[in-house]
């Protein structure tokens, strides 16, 4: 099969990881994600966090928009209008599934590595105690009930602005173009390994699992891109069921928010490239068993039309 891909896509490409790459070769040589200097003494807002909401997760975005004005292609097709009419069982799907996720697969962790639970959360009461709140004062388990709360029903909304930087590039502009250059199966698979790959630089300087982990960092590098496209075909999928990048951006928005759950339930050494976070092999599994069901649903020798409807009214 021959595989023909449109240069558009390749600059596309090239400005989404030129733009997001050389961002984080600054913050590398200023210090890292771990000793990035604050932009404003004790506010805790470091160089390295302002640069990478700001500009290496709004590269896609960026990228997206100038491929357009250089190729001249016009703004149709930008996936940007909600369709409330059959969209909204996926609006609310990535909504609420990627907490629901998050929690399952969480709990699957310490069930196969039990030690590693700690019922007195004693990470959250050393978090309280290091930001000056009496952890005697509190109810760390109202605490982990609000956490979830908030994440469920308001880390979507709060964190659309940081995803859609993303989504806006992957979602609305390379998916549609590979899957119609790839056909479906293939093209879902290469957005997402892309996206995984995207993340490198930052994973190499210890963003998800840090630096102390069997076979660092080449582990590491290589289960990013079993997280993104565990995480990533759920959300293209939500994408063509709701017909638009909205669903995808919400789920992102709500995985961001929720992913770090698992952390406040650790004691010991945690095998992070397991879990319990959902970059974890374990912790990701609700998100894996759902992708590889989609995957399956769809035919690859089948007509690219029919492919498409396969994937929309599967």
């Amino acid at each position: 099969m021959k595989i023909n891909i449109s240069k558009s896509t390749w600059l596309f490409l090239a400005l989404a990881f030129g733009i997001a790459w050389l961002t984080a070769l600054f913050i590398f040589l200023t210090g890292g994600l771990a000793n990035s200097p604050e932009i404003i003494p004790g506010s805790g807002v470091t160089l390295a966090l302002a640069l990478l909401a700001t500009i290496y997760m709004a590269a896609p975005a960026m990228a997206h928009i100038i491929t357009r004005v250089i190729n001249r292609t016009g703004w149709k097709n930008l996936n940007l209008r909600p369709n409330f009419k059959i969209g909204w069982p996926y609006l609310l799907a990535g909504y609420f599934l990627p907490a629901v996720f998050t929690i399952l697969g969480a709990v699957i962790f310490f069930f196969l590595f039990s030690r590693n639970f700690d019922p007195t959360l004693t990470f959250l009461t050393q978090q309280l105690d290091a930001s000056g709140i009496n952890p005697g004062t509190v109810n760390p388990w109202g605490m982990i009930a609000l956490q979830v709360l908030s994440s469920a029903l308001i880390a979507p909304l709060l964190n659309i602005l940081a995803t859609f930087g993303e989504e806006f590039g992957w979602r609305s502009f390379l998916l549609p173009r590979l899957t119609e250059q790839l056909g479906i199966r293939r093209g879902l698979i290469a957005t997402n390994i892309i996206w995984g790959v995207w993340h490198w630089p930052v994973i190499l300087m210890g963003h998800n699992y840090g630096f102390d982990y069997f076979g660092y960092p080449w582990t590491g590098l290589l289960m990013t891109l079993w997280f993104t496209l565990s995480v990533g075909i759920f959300f293209s999928w939500l994408s063509f069921k709701g017909k638009s990048i909205w669903p995808a951006v919400l789920a992102h928005g709500a995985l961001n928010g929720i992913a770090s759950l698992g952390l406040f339930f650790t004691a010991g050494k945690v095998p992070v490239l397991l879990g319990p976070t959902p970059v974890g092999l374990i912790g990701m599994l609700p998100f894996t068993l759902v992708s590889l069901l989609i995957l399956t649903k769809i035919k690859p020798d089948a007509p690219q039309h029919e492919q498409e409807a396969q994937l929309s009214t599967g």
